[in-house]
């Protein structure tokens, strides 16, 4: 089995790791209510996702 002849740096570890990060949730307004909510999402304000209710609120 290879064994690695030099001890990876702390630099090299954390630039090879740079892509593994989390990203910001995409929001968008609601059409019907004008509320802010996820991208892809129902409404939790109305219900309303694409100008169609889907989801029973009070």
């Amino acid at each position: 089995m290879a064994h690695p002849k030099r001890k990876t740096s702390k630099a090299r570890k954390n630039k090879r790791r740079t892509h593994q990060k989390l990203e910001d949730v995409t929001l968008s307004t609601c059409n019907n209510c004008g509320e802010v909510h996820r991208a892809h999402h129902a409404c939790v304000a109305c219900g309303y996702y694409r100008g169609r209710q889907v989801l029973a609120v009070n």
